[in-house]
């Protein structure tokens, strides 16, 4: 609850503090990175200047511990064109993004890693994909990585599991580099660890023009890397969350009031078959065993509790649903 709370009056600030429209807006998540800002924030500014792009650049500062807050500071006081969001605290890249997504006034958005491993150099190119060629969503592919093997196997072995789950073929899911059409980023919801996911939360709200640019990928300038093992853990958590509501987020009964009527039906008929077969043997002198004294019956008796409680899980699921404020929130990309 307190997170949510945060993002509302993160949100509520952003959108106070909202810039006009604009060409790119570049959304830069970061936590602990002081000295790599000032060169990310002058290359940006070289390569918009250079393209003739109306631009803003929102920094989103992760509750950093560092001096990045104060150098975010000064430089929105140099540059009319850089604002910035601060949280009260870490709550992770998913939080930062839907942050910036929300403040973002650009035709394009184009995210980027505040570490200077990625190359702004690569914009021009991402804003042509989007604006010429008619993507929805262009994800960056670290094609040559300058990474430890500790990090680069991982990825592939994850990246490899996104692909065949979700049917996308990325190779890169978690690339930080992604250049994204406005009404795509005004119309998913990244929470959690869901920012690796993007792509297949994009692909599920109906925006299918999808491609992939091989982007440079440089060596870690200052500082150390964020992230550790336990992403991998929370990283096909999450997976099985964006699979699992992009296909019954709306309708839990369907699949919780599924099994649980299946399994009830499995153990109700077990039991009647049981009971009706020591009937027979009875009625016909036969040799027979107690119900209770047969595995199989507990074994019914388990499915039909089960199939109980998924019934109501489902059930209850449902008279959330219905009670969500977006339970009608739908990706309308045509009227006349």
């Amino acid at each position: 609850m307190e997170e949510t709370r945060q993002r509302e009056r993160t949100r509520e600030a952003g959108a106070s503090g909202a810039g006009t429209r604009c060409d790119i807006s570049v959304v830069v998540p970061l936590y602990n990175e002081e000295e790599s800002l000032p060169e990310l924030s002058a290359w940006i500014r070289r390569v918009m200047e250079r393209e003739g792009f109306s631009y803003e650049v929102i920094f989103v500062d992760d509750g950093s511990d560092d001096g990045s807050w104060q150098v975010v500071e000064r430089l929105a006081a140099s540059d009319s064109r850089i604002r910035g969001i601060g949280f009260g605290r870490n709550y992770g890249k998913s939080g930062a993004l839907y942050c910036g997504f929300d403040a973002a006034c650009g035709e394009v958005v184009i995210t980027m890693d505040a570490d200077l491993q990625d190359s702004p150099d690569e914009i021009p190119a991402l804003y042509r994909m989007v604006m010429q060629q008619g993507y929805d969503l262009v994800s960056g592919w670290k094609k040559v990585r300058h990474d430890p093997l500790g990090k680069t196997l991982p990825s592939k072995f994850f990246n490899w599991t996104a692909r065949r789950v979700s049917g996308i073929r990325l190779h890169d899911f978690n690339c930080g580099l992604k250049a994204y059409r406005s009404r795509v980023v005004k119309n998913i919801e990244v929470y959690g660890e869901m920012h690796r996911y993007i792509p297949i939360l994009a692909y599920k709200a109906g925006f299918r023009r999808i491609g992939e640019k091989p982007v440079e990928h440089r060596a870690r300038k200052y500082g150390v890397s964020k992230f550790g093992w336990e992403r991998m853990i929370k990283g096909y958590l999450d997976l099985i969350v964006v699979m699992f509501m992009s296909r019954f987020g709306r309708s839990p009964m369907y699949i919780f009031g599924g099994l649980g009527t299946l399994m009830f039906l499995v153990g109700g008929v077990t039991t009647v078959w049981l009971i009706a077969e020591k009937l027979y043997k009875l009625w016909h002198g036969l040799p027979f065993r107690q119900v209770t004294e047969q595995p199989m019956f507990y074994i019914a008796m388990l499915a039909v509790v089960l199939g109980v409680q998924l019934f109501l899980a489902g059930f209850i699921g449902e008279l959330i649903n219905r009670n969500s404020s977006d339970r009608n929130r739908y990706n309308i990309d045509r009227r006349i």
